[in-house]
């Protein structure tokens, strides 16, 4: 599994050993001892998976009470995956980076807890897993607007996206709640 950091501290992209042949490849997504030996060492405890056409934009979502630690990876279709530090005590407080995931590179994405996560459909269609390190609260969800002004995202839409309802009502980031 090679590691390479990213621009936010503690986010990591990961390309995982791929081994192919002519009835096609196999890799290793999650294994404990692998992970533990390149930082992370928390404990998945709620596998998810989504299912979403071109221009689907999920998020952004965080738990501000049971954070989650997300490990991300398209395993079909390509997504545009965005990440904001929310991290109070952070230098990078309210900064984002993007990341291309899709079926062909094969790339894993870590977001660890005081970050929020979301992200855009640019294939046709996309299946999304991710492995989360908190059980889903519903609670403790929040939500920031995928075009809050003050962060700026280029999700790198071609037309206006598909977004949820709860994800439209989000509070700006400005006035979210973030973490110590």
């Amino acid at each position: 599994m090679k590691r390479i950091e990213t621009t936010l501290p503690g986010v990591l992209l990961l390309e995982p050993r791929v081994f192919g042949d002519d009835r096609g490849y196999f890799l290793e997504t999650y294994n404990e001892r692998v992970f533990a030996g390149i930082g992370i060492k928390e404990k998945f405890v709620q596998d998810n998976q989504s299912y979403s056409q071109r221009n689907v934009l999920r998020g952004l979502h965080y738990q501000i009470q049971q954070p989650q630690g997300k490990l991300v990876r398209a395993i079909t279709g390509e997504i545009v995956d965005v990440v904001v530090d929310l991290r109070q005590s952070s230098p990078m407080l309210g900064k984002w980076e993007s990341f291309r995931l899709s079926g062909d590179n094969q790339r894993i994405l870590w977001v660890p807890a005081g970050f929020a996560h979301g992200f855009c459909v640019i294939s046709e269609t996309a299946h999304v897993s991710y492995k989360a390190t908190a059980f889903y609260a519903p609670e403790h969800e929040r939500t920031i607007p995928w075009n809050d002004p003050d962060l700026a995202i280029d999700w790198q839409l071609t037309s206006e996206p598909t977004v949820s309802d709860k994800d439209q009502r989000g509070t700006p980031f400005r006035d979210c709640e973030k973490f110590e």
